[in-house]
């Protein structure tokens, strides 16, 4: 019997039909039998607040936690907002990156990615997003970097169609599967 691979999908935008939610739903629908995404919305996780960051921090906070400690691996995908990543993202992430040094992040591999209308497909974000997560402490799966450009152009039905990018992503996937199978 396979072992069933958990990875956890965010998407840096709260926008409903959102560019990196609808890459992340078309990931989830390419993915191996055994494999599952989890896309954890960030909607409800509040601004950081270190007085708030107890040891029973925001329910959404905890629920975040949890699914970060549960999943054997992420998938992290972003837009670009003036040349960095989202806001809803980076706050996420400053929730996640807590316990200084006990963050579940820390060794957990993640597969990043960005997506935008812009020609550059967001690749300001996904330097500083990668940045980040060499900064918590999380392992990155390496690789050229995954960033979509003229993503708007390439979603159809809200689905990601474009086979070209596609392809590339799930390659990306392949290799944090790898990652995680060690």
């Amino acid at each position: 019997m396979t072992k069933t691979i958990r990875l956890l999908g965010i998407s840096g935008s709260i926008r409903k039909n959102a560019f990196n939610t609808i890459i992340l739903e078309t990931i989830a629908e390419n993915l191996p039998q055994n494999v599952e995404l989890q896309i954890f919305p960030l909607n409800d996780v509040p601004l950081y607040n270190q007085d708030e960051d107890t040891a029973t921090p925001p329910q959404a906070v905890q629920d975040l936690r949890q699914a970060v400690a549960d999943a054997d691996g992420m998938i992290i995908s972003s837009p670009e907002y003036i040349y960095g990543m989202s806001g809803v993202l980076k706050n996420a992430l400053d929730w996640i990156s807590r316990p200084h040094g006990k963050s579940h992040m820390i060794g957990k591999p993640v597969f990043t990615m960005t997506a935008s209308p812009a020609a550059t497909g967001g690749v300001r974000a996904q330097a500083q997003l990668n940045e980040a997560m060499m900064a918590i402490g999380a392992r990155q799966v390496l690789r050229p970097q995954t960033v979509l450009a003229a993503v708007h152009e390439k979603i159809t039905d809200g689905r990601l169609s474009d086979e070209a990018s596609l392809s590339f992503i799930k390659a990306g996937v392949a290799d944090l599967l790898k990652s995680i199978e060690g």
